[in-house]
C-alpha cells in the first residue's frame, strides 16, 4: 500500500454511469478532457454538492451548477463553457448516478387544476436526447446561411440573471410612487437594456454568414451591422430558427393523457408537462 494512502479510499465514489454528450465532446482540452470512447464518467453527488445545489444565490448566478458538474464529472474542467445543448444530459446523468433511474415530478392538470405526481424514467429521457443529431447551421428564405455558435452555460446564466434584474427593476418602478414622467423614463431605459441584451445574445449565437455567392462573413463588426440594419422579418426569422436550435439536447415535455374522470371534469384529453430540474424535484 502506498505510504499515507487512505485505507477508506475504496469507499470513495466512482463513476456510476457513462454518457455521451450531444456535442460528442467537441471541446478544447481545457474545457473537456478528450475521451477515447467518446463517453464521460458521471459520479454521484457528495453531501457538499447537495448543499451547493440547494443554495439559492449559487443557483441563480450559476456557480452552484458549475461546482456540482465539475465535482461529478471529472473530465469537465470548465463547466462555464459547456454548450447549452449538453447541459440537460449532464444534469439527468448526475441525478441517475446519485439517486437512481426514476424521478417524481408534480404538476397541475390543466383546466381542473388537480395536483398530481408522475414518475419519470430518466434513462428513457437520456435515450431520447441521444437520438438528437445536433444541427449547427440555419438557412434563411433569402438564401443566407448562418453558422451557429452554441451558447455556453455562462451565456445562458448571464442572460437569465440580467433579464431577471431588469424585470425586477421594472416591477419596482411600476409599484413605486414616482411621477408618471419619471416612470416612463425608467420603463424606456429598462426596455432598451432588454432590447440590447437580445441583440447581444443573437450576435453571440452567430459565428459566420455565407452569402448566395459563397462569400463567408466572419467579421464581428460586419455581422453586427447586418443585425442592426436588416429587415425586421429577417431578424425574426433568424431568432425563431436559432430558438429551435437552442433547444437541441433539452429534455422534451412529457405527453400526458387525462383519466376519464379528469376529462369529465373538463381536463383536455392530452396535454404536455415540462420536465425541469430544480430543488423541488432534483433531490430525493
Amino acid at each position: 500500500m502506498t505510504e499515507n494512502a487512505n485505507p477508506l479510499n475504496k469507499y470513495f465514489r466512482q463513476p456510476a454511469i457513462y454518457v455521451s454528450l450531444p456535442s460528442k465532446t467537441d471541446y478544447p482540452p481545457e474545457v473537456v478532457t478528450k475521451s477515447s470512447t467518446g463517453e464521460i464518467g458521471i459520479m454521484p453527488m457528495t453531501a457538499k454538492d447537495e448543499i451547493r445545489f440547494k443554495t439559492p444565490d449559487a443557483l441563480m448566478n450559476g456557480q452552484g451548477v458549475v461546482d456540482v458538474i465539475e465535482s461529478c464529472v471529472p473530465d469537465i474542467n470548465d463547466a462555464w463553457q459547456i454548450k447549452s445543448y449538453d447541459l440537460d444530459t449532464l444534469l439527468v446523468a448526475i441525478r441517475i448516478a446519485t439517486y437512481g433511474e426514476t424521478m417524481s415530478i408534480g404538476f397541475t392538470v390543466p383546466v381542473i387544476n388537480e395536483q398530481v405526481e408522475h414518475t419519470v424514467n430518466l434513462p428513457a429521457i437520456l435515450d431520447e436526447i441521444q437520438k438528437v443529431k445536433v444541427q449547427s447551421q440555419i438557412t434563411l428564405k433569402d438564401g443566407l446561411k448562418i453558422k451557429v455558435r452554441p451558447l455556453t452555460y455562462r451565456d445562458m446564466t448571464s442572460t437569465s440573471l440580467r433579464t431577471f434584474q431588469e424585470q425586477k427593476m421594472y416591477t419596482a418602478v411600476q409599484d413605486s410612487q414616482l411621477p408618471d414622467e419619471e416612470k416612463a423614463k425608467r420603463f424606456n431605459e429598462a426596455f432598451k437594456k432588454l432590447t440590447d441584451l437580445n441583440s447581444e445574445i443573437l450576435l453571440k449565437n452567430i459565428e459566420s454568414i455565407t452569402m448566395a455567392d459563397e462569400t463567408i462573413i466572419t467579421d464581428a463588426a460586419h455581422i453586427k451591422e447586418f443585425v442592426d440594419n436588416a429587415n425586421a422579418k429577417v431578424i425574426k426569422e433568424i431568432e425563431t430558427k436559432l430558438m429551435g436550435l437552442r433547444s437541441q439536447g433539452a429534455v422534451k415535455p412529457l405527453k400526458m393523457k387525462a383519466t376519464e374522470d379528469q376529462i369529465k371534469r373538463g381536463a383536455p384529453a392530452s396535454y404536455e408537462v415540462p420536465v425541469t430540474f430544480d430543488s423541488s424535484n432534483f433531490f430525493v
